[in-house]
């Protein structure tokens, strides 16, 4: 399902490049460039240029050039440049730019079997999450969707996400019953919630640590690097690892561009990706290893580590149900990844 009445505000020199998604000038082909004429394409997102994933995606863009023989190259915009994360997925969609990085459970407005990613507890571990997002099923499944307007190259790790709050931990579902906790403004979130107890209160990272301060919300929910770079452990002293969701990042590409790279280059550009992807775990177990350090030892945070998964895991487990009956592509999603598990 593609979004109609797209909007295109980028800057004029990104527009001269509209419906191929590479910088002006540069060959709309990959068979016609070369290094001394590469084919350019731009990739925009709103991460800073210290996060992880824009690391990693540095260097994807450099593995491009260097498997290519300077034949390809990737433009980075962070920092939102060229807009939000919504906007510059209207601009891959009528291929002003090339790429971008969405968190997965976005694309459901375009492809109903990324709802599976909002979804709690489908991964059972870290180390499930990891087989699961690199198998051959899931690669399949990520090249399927060039219908929708766009295929995905590949996925960052953003880590598994738990609840944390200002006056007490939480260990069951029964602890949440009362207290408003602040998800994401997507419907697998909300509902959630609802499912373990809690009151819902979407709104956008930014506005998290005021609403702690002044009570609107009780707690939250995320990985452990929100403790520190968003500051919320000076407020939030119980991290509780109840791990309910696993929600990556993924990095896209506009069919349009995609169908204008040849086949032995398509290759080389997944590569990349995937080598990206393995550079970006040990980044990411480094930065979680560090704010669990920092948020304990300077800003007073307990990680609470006795939950009961399973009573969390049960209480949830009718969503999952529902959201299969509803949408045929999660159950389909959902099959894959247990046939992934299958073939360990």
């Amino acid at each position: 399902m593609v979004r109609k009445g797209l909007s295109l505000c980028v800057s004029g020199f990104i527009g001269a490049s509209v419906l191929c998604g590479c910088s002006a000038g540069s060959p709309t082909s990959s068979a016609d460039a070369t290094p001394e004429n590469p084919m350019i394409l731009d990739l925009a997102h709103g991460l800073s240029e210290t996060h992880t994933v824009h690391i990693a995606m540095t260097e994807f863009a450099k593995e491009v050039e260097n498997k290519t023989g300077g034949r390809i190259r990737i433009k980075i915009f962070p920092n939102g440049q060229l807009g939000s994360e919504d906007e510059n997925m209207e601009q891959l969609q009528a291929g002003v730019i090339a790429m971008t990085k969405v968190s997965a459970p976005g694309l459901a407005t375009f492809t109903e079997e990324y709802n599976v990613f909002g979804l709690p507890y489908i991964f059972e571990s870290t180390e499930d999450f990891y087989e699961v997002m690199d198998s051959q099923g899931m690669r399949d499944f990520f090249l399927s969707t060039g219908d929708d307007g766009y295929v995905t190259l590949t996925y960052y790790t953003s880590g598994a996400r738990s609840f944390y709050t200002k006056d007490k931990p939480i260990r069951t579902p029964e602890d949440l019953k009362g207290l408003k906790i602040r998800v994401q403004n997507m419907k697998s979130q909300t509902d959630m919630m609802k499912y373990l107890g809690g009151t819902p209160v979407a709104m956008s990272y930014g506005e998290v640590f005021t609403s702690l301060q002044t009570g609107i919300i009780d707690g939250t929910e995320n990985n452990e690097t929100a403790l520190t770079t968003g500051k919320h452990g000076e407020i939030c002293k119980y991290y509780s690892v109840d791990q309910h969701a696993m929600i990556p990042d993924v990095l896209i590409m506009s069919d349009k561009v995609w169908s204008q790279i040849t086949p032995e280059d398509q290759q080389l550009i997944l590569e990349a990706a995937h080598e990206s992807t393995d550079s970006h775990k040990i980044m990411w177990d480094q930065a979680i290893e560090e704010a669990v350090k920092e948020a304990e030892e300077t800003m007073g945070v307990t990680f609470v580590y006795d939950v009961d998964k399973e009573a969390f895991r049960q209480a949830t487990a009718p969503m999952v149900e529902e959201y299969s009956a509803q949408y045929p592509g999660v159950a389909k999603l959902l099959e894959v990844i247990e046939q992934a598990r299958k073939e360990k």
